[in-house]
């Protein structure tokens, strides 16, 4: 195969699951429904937070960021998956699977950083229950935000900028059903050195510093905790964060499980299906996690519907940190 020049390349095909015919049915089917629930879950969640003035306090503001976030992640990959099983094609334009690439990054990495400011929320919460509402003002809410939206939109025009400057050989087959970045450099014809640099570096300072940010949260949140005398404050305590470890354990689970089966089958195919998980279940169930954990996001979202009214929440924790 003859390298050319990436210009002269119009489009890429993504191959999906699976070449049987019989079963895009089937896949469209069981994507569009897992599409809808994420989309009008998260929403819902939105709805609620504004809705209710009660919720107009940081933990529920980063809540709803972050629900924004997961609808706009699943939007990136899926609706054009499905327009091509709908129209039979397995096409994406070279500009297409650019945007999609930044995107992607941008969205998966936002996710990240929302969990470790929300950790970090927690922490100041049950930890620091005094100063909580000097500590995580408007300002400071807003400004942990702001740097989250900019840092991984930096990050992902980096990466989509480099990822102009790769040349691909004349079969341009992406084994997966959106345009991943790994899978990109892997098709290149041309030195894909900075490239891998770029990915690998910043796999350990956007991913692994957010980890160890919510590794270092909670560790104080269950130093805090066994400090409390009566089981019933433990469990008070607790409550206030177990909806978002179940989300943290969600996501970091699932990415942690696409990468070790990866790694063991070395098969795309394996690896795309094992990618549904964090790319569209994980933001499928966070919405049921929080309504189902938390009385006043069910209560609020109860209230969307007119069912009941709403009692102010009790958010703050009840023990300092040593």
């Amino acid at each position: 195969m003859e390298p050319g020049n990436n210009t002269q390349f119009s489009e890429f095909f993504l191959l999906g699951f699976s070449e049987n015919p019989e079963l895009q049915p089937l896949i469209f089917g069981l994507f569009f429904s897992m599409y809808l629930i994420a989309v009008f879950g998260n929403l819902l969640i939105i709805l609620a937070t504004i809705s209710d003035s009660h919720l107009h306090i940081p933990m529920y503001f980063f809540l709803s960021n972050l629900s924004f976030v997961d609808i706009c992640f699943t939007s990136t990959t899926i609706p054009k998956m499905l327009q091509n099983i709908e129209n039979q094609s397995k096409v994406i334009t070279y500009e297409g699977c650019i945007v999609q690439v930044y995107f992607y990054i941008f969205f998966a990495g936002l996710d990240d950083f929302l969990l470790t400011v929300m950790a970090y929320d927690r922490f100041v919460a049950i930890c620091h229950p005094l100063h909580y509402t000097v500590i995580m003002n408007l300002r400071l809410c807003g400004l942990l935000v702001l740097v989250s939206w900019m840092m991984n939109a930096m990050y992902s025009l980096l990466q989509s900028l480099l990822a102009l400057q790769l040349t691909f050989c004349r079969e341009v087959e992406i084994p997966h059903f959106f345009c991943e970045l790994n899978q990109m450099i892997q098709l290149a014809c041309s030195n894909t050195f900075l490239n891998d640099m770029v990915m690998y570096l910043a796999s350990v300072l956007l991913a692994g510093g957010p980890f160890a940010g919510i590794l270092y949260s909670y560790s104080k949140i269950v130093s805090a905790i066994r400090r409390i005398s009566s089981t019933q404050g433990k469990l008070k305590a607790f409550s206030t964060c177990a909806s978002h470890l179940s989300v943290v354990l969600l996501f970091y689970c699932t990415s942690l499980g696409v990468y070790l089966s990866s790694a063991a089958t070395h098969s795309s195919r394996s690896s795309a299906t094992a990618s549904v998980m964090y790319t569209v279940v994980t933001p499928m169930l966070n919405p049921f996690i929080y309504s189902l954990r938390s009385k006043d996001i069910k209560r609020a979202v109860k209230r969307v519907y007119g069912i009941v009214g709403i009692k102010r929440p009790i958010v703050l924790g009840q023990m300092k940190c040593p």
